[in-house]
């Protein structure tokens, strides 16, 4: 007799460690969620640095905030000098809201989290007890269904790590994508920037080569009107020919005619 497993149902039938178990998870995740906001929202607004340059405008220290600490003083006056030879600036950047890093590790870091400690659980229960042999007959008969079957079959092998595992994909498609397509934009430019004249040449080459290309269609596409033309007009002939019904033959014969009565 295969033993029943457990159901999300139990957690709600008087069972007070799983149902203790289910509300510490949620707090914390819930937890996760609040820092997770509060690490992305402390990374917008208006962000200072102090910049340091020398006489020739080279910039030789940084640092964030609006003024230097008596630490930072004493730390830059021991390593380049007195700081009354060099010219302070305060860099202010309005930083807007990581909206993208947000979504993907208010996402990602609880599903990942879930995934890790589902697999912990599963892996420990499984050396434990062992793997269920268990067999689906159901399973073997809609295989060979056909199509539907092989959907059924595909649909009931889904699992919840599975769809984790989707989720997570997903995440990591939708943060690391617009970084590469951006970084990727921004080298372009400043490639095409670089070697203009090169890039030039190459449309110039690319926009002649596909005229040319049009040309030559052109050209063949009259040809091959031309051609189908005359095959039609020697079709004709051959019709007439084949009925005696030419117009040459007909007007030579015409001439015979009239020239034998004048003779006679």
């Amino acid at each position: 007799m295969a033993t029943e497993k457990p159901r999300l149902l139990d957690l709600f039938e008087g069972k007070q460690g799983q149902k203790l178990i289910l509300v510490i998870s949620v707090i914390t995740i819930l937890v996760l969620e609040v820092l997770i906001y509060l690490g992305a929202a402390s990374q917008a607004g208006e962000k200072s640095r102090v910049v340091i340059t020398n006489t020739q405008g080279q910039k030789i220290y940084e640092t964030p905030g609006n003024t230097l600490t008596s630490y930072e003083r004493m730390v830059f006056e021991n390593t380049f000098g007195p700081l009354n030879k060099y010219q302070i600036h305060i860099d202010t950047e309005q930083m807007p809201f990581p909206f993208r890093a947000w979504v993907s590790a208010a996402v990602g870091i609880p599903v990942g989290l879930i995934l890790l400690l589902g697999f912990a659980v599963k892996a420990f229960l499984a050396l434990l007890h062992g793997s269920d042999g268990e067999t689906h007959e159901a399973d073997a008969l809609s295989m060979g269904a056909g199509r539907v079957g092989s959907l059924f079959t595909l649909l009931r092998n889904v699992s919840v790590f599975h769809v984790g595992l989707f989720i997570l994909a997903g995440v990591l498609l939708f943060w690391m994508v617009p970084n590469f397509l951006g970084q990727f934009a921004v080298v372009s430019l400043a490639t095409i920037k670089d070697y203009q004249w090169f890039f030039v040449g190459v449309a110039v080459f690319l926009g002649i080569l596909i005229l040319w290309v049009i040309y030559l269609r052109y050209r063949l596409s009259k040809k091959m009107i031309e051609n189908q033309l005359d095959l039609e007009k020697f079709r004709v002939e051959q019709h007439l020919l084949t009925q005696g019904q030419s117009p040459a033959l007909l007007t030579q014969g015409g001439e015979q005619a009239g020239n034998e009565g004048q003779a006679g």
